[in-house]
């Protein structure tokens, strides 16, 4: 879904191990890492899509996850001229993503990537919180560091009960 603005609705997810780290992937056949996002379809709410995209693209359910915080609003960012696709109607320049701040409270061994008939990741790390701000495309930094400055306090409440325990 494409707005009039030419940006694609989309939901991202920073899953928490409850203790300060959070969970990166690494895309299938690349060196380079991301938080899994998707886009939001037709008639779906983002909490919808939110739900689909954490099952078909790391294989964890409703049940594995505590949605700790959402975005307040949608964080938006442009994709380079060079990588958008000129022939799509409309012409998507971007993402609008509703961003959700999740924590594990399911096992990490059912994170599987193959849930879907076409995986996006074929690796994953618990990194610490900033971290991806500076191991993610260049064009997407902005709307992470948005995203992680927005989730922080939440972060740091995991962090401060870790050193407590």
């Amino acid at each position: 879904m494409v707005d009039k603005d030419g940006f694609r609705s989309n939901v991202a997810i920073v899953i928490s191990d409850g203790r300060g780290k959070v969970f990166l992937a690494k895309r299938l056949g690349q060196q380079s890492w991301q938080f899994p996002q998707g886009g939001v379809d037709k008639g779906e709410s983002a909490d919808q899509a939110l739900f689909r995209e954490l099952y078909e693209e790391v294989g964890l359910e409703s049940s594995d996850v505590k949605i700790i915080q959402r975005s307040k609003k949608w964080l938006r960012y442009h994709i380079p001229p060079s990588m958008q696709r000129k022939n799509s109607k409309p012409l998507c320049i971007g993402q609008k993503q509703k961003w959700y701040f999740l924590q594990l409270t399911g096992d990490t061994s059912k994170v599987c990537f193959d849930t879907s008939g076409s995986p996006e990741f074929d690796g994953w790390q618990w990194v610490n919180y900033w971290y991806p701000i500076n191991s993610v495309v260049s064009f997407k930094r902005n709307v992470y560091r948005n995203a992680l400055h927005e989730f922080a306090a939440a972060n740091m409440r995991f962090e401060q009960q870790a050193a407590r325990a």
